[in-house]
């Protein structure tokens, strides 16, 4: 396979990645000349129609997402993340488009960005059926919610808590 053909599937992925994010409703996405433009279902998929407001956790751009940069080491793993910016223009496309729950789960990755990933596992493992007590769970949200600031991810997790209880879910219901 070719040089040409790797980045093509590199660049096709890296669309439908962004194109998968989310956000808050009508999210102000910057536009070139430092104007802001509200995104709407017509500005998707970003990485075609609007590349210059997709940008890495790293401030990198889709143009510097190649394979050459890759393999130079150039770009790592910490630049391929997605920012939170991008997940809520994602999300307001969703919402614009009239897929609340789509944008919904946008925002909630948004706020996870700021979340470290050992942490979002530990979070992942507690919500697993009959690992965690129900106050395990809310302390849980109060850390999102407090640490940082995820209060649409804490929401979740109380939402959890409640239905565990009801189905008896919790540690020690088994």
């Amino acid at each position: 396979m070719n040089t040409e053909a790797i980045e093509s599937m590199v660049r096709d992925v890296l669309s439908r990645m962004n194109s998968l994010q989310g956000a808050a409703p009508n999210v102000a996405a910057p536009v070139s000349g430092g104007s802001q433009h509200q995104a709407k279902v017509t500005d998707y998929p970003l990485a075609n129609k609007h590349p210059e407001w997709v940008k890495t956790a790293t401030r990198k751009t889709l143009d510097e997402l190649t394979l050459e940069n890759v393999l130079s080491g150039k770009i790592t793993a910490q630049d391929m993340r997605i920012t939170p910016e991008t997940l809520r223009i994602q999300a307001a496309i969703a919402r614009d488009a009239g897929r609340d729950r789509l944008a919904m789960n946008f925002e909630r990755a948004a706020e996870l960005t700021a979340v470290p990933d050992d942490r979002i596992l530990e979070i992942y493992n507690a919500l697993r059926p009959y690992r965690s007590s129900k106050q395990e769970l809310l302390d849980i949200a109060e850390d999102l919610e407090s640490h940082y600031n995820a209060t649409i991810c804490a929401a979740f997790v109380r939402e959890a808590a409640a239905l565990y209880v009801e189905r008896k879910k919790l540690k020690g219901d088994d």
